[in-house]
């Protein structure tokens, strides 16, 4: 059991415009409440949502705006009706810190599709505080959304675990798409993408990288063990695709088009759609129909089956192929990965950066 005590300083990065430049914030967290954990922030991943968030590309920010949802830390507090964690433990905190607890989805363990959600960065929580993410040295969560790392798992492994791992395992769990021999695709090779390769290789799936150019090809065969690599610009190469696959993870959070990879998909084959795009899609029907294929989306995963994910992790020995980078490398990072430029996630060493205690508080 902890102490319930007052409101708390948090020192973190903050963006204050649709420019998505972040600087130092400081701000105060809400008290810890008696369901509540306090989190010292040890590093966190960063999303491609991070950048639709932080430069409004959805239209839904609000400034200013602590980003991170891939977020690993430290109990150093705990409230007094908290029973599934103590002080010292190591625990991940990913999209979601809040929902309704009484819909279907929430009495189904699908909380992420509550309509009453509440984000971990760029929401109002249930106290009517703006919520802030992980680039900063402390968080409070209610205990219901936070997730014990598993002993011996490197924390910066575990963050993509948190969004990228679990965000792939889903759907994978959801439809059925876990037994050994299957053949997926995965459209993508980034952040998402790469955790989707290893995720479906470890379950003893035929796994195909389908990408924009070669310039991956070898990264994706020898490194993350990918069993083939189509180009998706290559009429002969997408032809000879046809058919052939079980499931094809969508990544790509640009618009494209999906009649090439719906031509894929064999009877009943499902094209899961995981990018956060703001254009619409289209596609011809007869493609959809001919086939009984189906085209879903995916977005994220509950708590039970983040914690399903780390254990599969940990019993496979699966990591994720990450950059680590300090607070202030930030807005670089962020350069980078809106240009692609990561293999394949960056993490933030909050810990080890300095946070810049005169930090500015507007």
């Amino acid at each position: 059991m902890g102490s319930e005590g007052g409101e708390k300083k948090a020192l973190g990065w903050a963006a204050r415009d649709p420019s998505g430049v972040l600087a130092p914030y400081s701000y105060t967290l809400r008290s810890t409440g008696a369901d509540d954990v306090y989190i010292k922030v040890i590093c966190c991943g960063i999303c491609h949502t991070d950048i639709h968030q932080i430069k409004n590309d959805l239209g839904m920010s609000n400034y200013p705006m602590v980003p991170g949802h891939e977020v690993v830390g430290e109990v150093v507090e705990v409230g007094s009706d908290v029973s599934k964690f103590t002080v010292g433990d190591v625990v991940g905190v990913g999209v979601i810190v809040g929902c309704c607890g009484s819909c279907k989805p929430c009495s189904s363990d699908l909380e992420q599709y509550c309509n009453k959600r509440v984000w971990t960065y760029n929401d109002v929580y249930t106290d009517g505080k703006p919520t802030q993410g992980g680039f900063a040295d402390t968080m409070i969560v209610n205990q219901k959304f936070v997730v014990k790392i598993p002993e011996g798992m490197a924390v910066e492994q575990a963050a993509p675990l948190l969004c990228a791992g679990v965000t792939v395992y889903s759907p994978l769990s959801h439809f059925g798409l876990m037994a050994s021999g299957l053949k997926g695709g995965i459209l993508g090779l980034g952040g998402v993408g790469h955790m989707g390769v290893k995720i479906a290789k470890a379950m003893g799936h035929h796994v195909t990288v389908i990408s924009s150019s070669n310039k991956k090809k070898e990264e994706a065969m020898e490194h993350l063990g990918a069993d083939d690599y189509v180009v998706s610009s290559d009429p002969a190469e997408m032809q000879r695709l046809a058919d052939t696959l079980d499931y094809i993870i969508d990544t790509v959070p640009v618009f494209h088009p999906l009649e090439p990879y719906l031509a894929c998909l064999k009877l009943d084959g499902k094209l899961i759609l995981m990018g956060v795009i703001n254009t619409p899609l289209q596609f011809l029907t007869p493609l959809v129909i001919l086939g009984r294929k189906v085209i879903s989306g995916s977005f994220i995963g509950s708590i039970k089956e983040t914690e399903e994910v780390l254990a599969f992790c940990k019993e496979k020995g699966l990591t994720s192929t990450i950059e680590v980078v300090k607070m202030d490398e930030l807005n670089i990072a962020f350069e980078r990965l809106h240009k692609n430029d990561v293999r394949y996630r960056f993490v933030v060493d909050v810990a080890g950066s300095n946070l810049v205690e005169e930090a500015a508080t507007n």
